[in-house]
């Protein structure tokens, strides 16, 4: 039996919503990220407590916090203090959650004033902080898991492979939708588009965790979004690869189709994300049966 959970905030703003979209679905995972669009690992005392004490009461785990550390928003030169209280924060709540996985990026990729790739990403910062956050989960028995997004690590597969090299203990979070709608950092500018299904193969000895998603550029490199198997994104071939090798880890859907959570300007009223939500879930889960 395969293992499913998804990324809930997109079918609702509440924790209520949130339960209300996997049990449409018949599942019983969340993978938490947001609550009433605050990060959860952000929210406040009583209102994390509420939701720990709400996904407890549903019978809900939490396999993996989607936290937004080192991510693409976080500049690498920003107080270092700053990360190390949110994970400071984000352990305490993962306890209090029974939560084994946290997803982690790897801070915004520098650029020059041209848009080009700057030279000096300051990998020895980088990777310093990376060290240091990795290892604060693990000493406490949570995998720090990468994600392949708009970070230096997602910038290609060898960035993936270097970044790993680096820091101790790192896994890894595939994204399939993440290649076709980010540069590939071995290309030279303006950077062509990456192949989903060649960074997986490349990093997948690494993947502890897999995010579905599915998407491409338009002609203006405009991001768009579509179910999974309907875009550029691999989902079938990765997925047959996935079940082929025996992955036992969940999968875990994002849509993005009525709800981009670092796009504030993608926005949907409450049924229609639902809907979608819970449709996306399905499709993939007749993916699955047929791979």
């Amino acid at each position: 039996m395969y293992k499913l959970t998804g990324f809930a905030d997109e079918a609702a703003n509440s924790i209520q919503g949130q339960v209300e979209a996997l049990k449409r679905l018949g599942w019983n995972a969340l993978e938490l990220r947001a609550v009433d669009s605050t990060l959860a690992h952000d929210l406040s005392e009583e209102a994390f407590s509420f939701v720990a004490d709400y996904l407890d009461q549903e019978n809900i785990s939490v396999p993996c916090l989607g936290s937004g550390i080192a991510n693409w928003s976080r500049p690498v030169t920003e107080p270092f203090d700053q990360t190390k209280e949110t994970v400071k924060r984000a352990i305490k709540r993962m306890k209090r959650l029974n939560t084994s996985l946290v997803r982690i990026m790897s801070y915004k990729v520098l650029h020059d004033e041209d848009g080009r790739i700057s030279r000096d990403q300051l990998l020895k910062e980088r990777f310093d902080r990376l060290n240091w956050i990795c290892q604060s989960f693990l000493d406490q028995g949570i995998t720090p898991v990468h994600e392949n997004c708009h970070t230096y690590g997602g910038l290609s597969a060898e960035h993936t492979l270097e970044m790993l090299e680096a820091v101790k203990g790192m896994k890894l979070v595939f994204d399939t939708g993440n290649p076709p709608i980010t540069i590939d950092g071995r290309s030279e500018f303006p950077y062509v588009a990456q192949n989903s299904y060649e960074f997986f193969h490349a990093v997948k000895d690494h993947i502890e965790h897999v995010h579905i998603k599915d998407a491409k550029w338009d002609s203006d490199r405009k991001e768009l979004y579509f179910f999974p198997g309907e875009g550029a994104g691999d989902v079938r071939k990765i997925v047959a690869e996935l079940k082929r090798d025996g992955y036992s880890g969940y999968y875990s859907i994002e849509p993005h189709m009525e709800v981009v959570f670092h796009d504030t300007g993608v926005e949907s009223n409450d049924e229609r994300r639902m809907q979608n939500f819970v449709s996306y879930g399905k499709q993939f889960e007749k993916i699955l049966a047929e791979v």
